[in-house]
């Protein structure tokens, strides 16, 4: 298998891991508001600054911190992989 078929896209997997934290931010704020004693809203208020329980200007900040969040890991990850990928094949 040559070592370009295992590039990934820096763009692909960035937006997909936004995407797929911003979903899983919609999803759990939305169990929050079902089951308000569960203390799901705790984790936000620790890893998104600016976000507090529960206005709709939060609410919006905390989904682009989310994707924002996504964006960064995909950035750093997807580089980093392809130069292990392409690497590690000269080596193994």
């Amino acid at each position: 298998m040559a070592a370009d078929s295992k590039r990934l896209s820096v763009m692909g997997v960035g937006i997909s891991l936004g995407l797929f934290l911003a979903i899983s931010f919609v999803l759990c704020i939305a169990l929050a508001l079902v089951v308000p004693d569960a203390g799901l809203h705790r984790p936000w208020l620790q890893f998104l600054p600016g976000f507090s329980w529960f206005t709709w200007p939060s609410f919006f900040l905390g989904l682009c911190e989310s994707f924002a969040y996504g964006l960064y890991a995909g950035i750093v990850f997807v580089p980093l992989y392809n130069f292990f990928a392409r690497v590690g094949a000269d080596w193994w």
